[in-house]
């Protein structure tokens, strides 16, 4: 794919503008989207090839706004980044139902609602790349971020389902899972904390409320590395359905791999026990 053409939703921080800013180093063109576009422009100064929208990926209108800016700029999409997303940490429990939607608004929604936008002109192609980032958590849950993981979880099975049904029309569909990366995602900018707090999970959603706090700008993954990594998978020939980010995250997924063996293996015949009799 010669100087690709990217989409990129909450491209103001984090991956999303590493991301950003490695495509214009390479020469490719951006649209660059952010609640506040100005924030991008002065991260990334105004290029040519950067085109920077206004961008909530819960108002309808902005999307089709953004991505009509887009075609009429560049005249077609080649890589559609779904990096927009929020996190929420406390207890399942904790979680009050309006936490629950704004996460899912923003994680789920938001993801579904900019593909519908932009899957029309990569479906007239025929060609085409969707990045949809998840998280680790989307792959392996842990106590403390059980809404988080369950909004990553559905991008998971989003990401499964637009593979198959895509693949077969030129494009490709790759759900990135990174670890702990050292951007501003743990802050109260990007990180809600479930305003409930319940004594009984001290040691669970208290202990992860804590490690945020105690993380942030310390996590071990380079956020420029982790951008040349999806610069990669972008453009290869033929990339994954998924893609692990940082040592941490492999782990995790190696051990829930075993973990799910290990059971699968302990369970299978009560699993297998239920089927009629022939």
């Amino acid at each position: 794919m010669s100087s690709p053409i990217w989409f990129i939703t909450g491209a103001s921080r984090g991956l999303g503008l590493e991301i950003a800013r490695a495509a214009l180093q390479r020469g490719d063109s951006v649209v660059a989207a952010a609640r506040d576009p100005k924030i991008v422009e002065q991260a990334l100064g105004t290029h040519e090839q950067l085109l920077s929208v206004e961008l909530d990926v819960t108002s309808q209108k902005q999307i089709d706004e953004s991505v009509a800016l887009a075609l009429s700029r560049f005249g077609q999409i080649d890589i559609l980044v779904n990096n927009a997303g929020r996190g929420l940490v406390g207890a399942v429990e904790e979680a009050s139902a309006e936490e629950v939607r704004s996460a899912f608004a923003v994680n789920v929604e938001g993801l579904l609602a900019v593909s519908r936008a932009v899957l029309p002109s990569m479906r007239k192609r025929r060609s085409g790349r969707v990045l949809n980032l998840s998280s680790v958590g989307g792959f392996s849950a842990w106590s403390g971020w059980g809404v988080y993981s369950a909004t990553k979880f559905a991008v998971e099975g989003l990401s499964e389902a637009m593979h198959a049904e895509l693949l077969p029309l030129g494009i490709h569909v790759t759900v990135i899972e990174p670890g702990p990366f050292r951007t501003d995602f743990l802050s109260e900018s990007s990180l809600g904390r479930s305003q409930q707090v319940i004594e009984d999970y001290s040691a669970t959603g208290g202990a992860a409320r804590r490690w945020a706090e105690d993380s942030h700008l310390s996590q071990p993954g380079d956020p420029v590395k982790g951008a040349a990594a999806i610069l990669e998978i972008a453009t290869t020939p033929a990339p994954p359905l998924r893609l692990q980010l940082g040592v941490e995250c492999v782990q995790q997924v190696q051990d829930k791999l075993k973990l799910v063996a290990i059971e699968l293996e302990k369970w299978k015949g009560l699993a297998e026990s239920t089927e009629y009799d022939n």
